[in-house]
């Protein structure tokens, strides 16, 4: 079931533009020297400037540092309209339309509030060259601003462990065993990055902060739902994503590509998945086709089971060493490569030692402190 976003506070915006100052207060002395340099070399430096600009650059890596960090922030400064730009340097709340025209993608609300009245929060800064600055600069920049993350957390979990984590924002996680999750809430949408395991999320509906799983090709998009992901290194469907839906829409998009900093992405492709149904990734991000799920087919793991469905004997045995240490051993690749299927649990490894006899034309040899799997005489 879908939770519901609080309602919308109409203050908000006011109140991101004075969070927004205090942050920008709270910079370092070399964030606003890169900033003042930015702005100079943004307008034009001679000979003599440029040198004196290297030599500070030089002087510390922290320099360094924090002009690479204006650099993208200046990419979409120059696609500033001239009007914009003349009417932040002149310092003009009161500037015509045309002039407060929004640079390459609508401003939000919050957004407008601060580029127009940042003299009303940062009186030190009222002067038009600051505010230039501060606006030009881009270190405190509204874009860099909104890419901190509020909330920022590693969760992970050892083999045989399991864990429940309830976020901030009210969505929860559960992690598999031997599942690594990385965490990080923005003001303006969610974000995990699943580098190992396998893991159940219930979303809580905002559509105004969208909610995002990444692994290493593959990106899942939600608003409010509840959902497996699975990406694991070993064991079943090793180096493929795996996307089941419980309940609500998940978008599946490809990744193609990162862009600096890891904000954008290339989709090649991308499917909608709806209740009771899933989808797989290739290591490339390259999508299978959509399947149906049977009632349990979603995360049964939860439940201490594991189901194999023409599985081979490597990859099941990779499977519950996820959960413990098996005791069992296969060194023949032929017998490795056999298949197999059922539903067993997770948590009686013996049982399924025992019912290997049955199901795989193999025996149990005990050899030195091990149970080796061999082909049958």
């Amino acid at each position: 079931m879908k939770t519901q976003a609080p309602p919308h506070d109409p203050t908000a915006n006011d109140a991101d533009a004075r969070e927004f100052a205090e942050y920008a207060r709270a910079q370092g002395a070399a964030e606003l020297e890169a900033a003042l340099w930015a702005t100079r070399r943004y307008e034009g430096l001679d000979a003599a400037a440029e040198a004196e600009f290297q030599a500070w650059l030089t002087a510390s890596p922290a320099h360094a540092v924090c002009y690479d960090g204006l650099e993208q922030s200046f990419g979409r400064v120059r696609k500033l309209p001239e009007g914009t730009v003349r009417a932040l340097k002149a310092g003009l709340p009161d500037a015509t339309p045309a002039a407060r025209a929004v640079p390459s993608r609508p401003a939000s609300p919050g957004r407008r509030a601060w580029l127009l009245g940042l003299g009303r929060f940062l009186p030190q800064a009222a002067s038009a060259a600051a505010i230039a600055t501060l606006v030009l600069g881009g270190w405190i920049g509204w874009d860099h601003w909104l890419g901190q993350p509020t909330f920022e957390r590693l969760y992970a979990t050892e083999r045989g462990q399991r864990l429940n984590v309830t976020l901030p924002d009210g969505s929860t996680l559960q992690l598999d065993a031997a599942t690594q999750a990385e965490v990080r809430l923005y003001r303006q949408r969610r974000e995990v990055r699943l580098a190992d395991g396998q893991a159940m999320f219930t979303v809580r509906s905002d559509p105004a902060q969208p909610f995002e799983v990444l692994t290493d090709a593959v990106r899942i998009s939600v608003v409010g739902t509840r959902f497996s992901v699975r990406h694991t290194q070993s064991g079943l469907d090793a180096g493929k994503t795996v996307v089941a839906v419980e309940s609500g829409r998940v978008r599946v998009s490809t990744a193609g590509h990162q862009a600096p900093g890891g904000a954008a992405w290339h989709l090649a492709e991308a499917v909608e998945l709806a209740a009771g149904q899933g989808v797989s990734a290739d290591e490339a991000g390259r999508l299978a086709p959509v399947v149906s799920l049977p009632a349990d087919g979603v995360a049964p793991w939860r439940a201490g089971r594991v189901s194999f469905d023409d599985t081979t004997l490597a990859q099941a045995l990779a499977e519950f060493e996820r959960y413990g240490d098996t005791g069992l051993v296969v060194h023949d690749p032929a017998v490795a490569a056999l298949r197999l299927g059922g539903s067993f649990d997770l948590g009686q490894i013996g049982l399924f030692a025992q019912a290997l006899p049955e199901l795989l034309p193999v025996r149990l040899e005990r050899r030195s402190g091990r149970t080796e799997i061999v082909r049958a005489r």
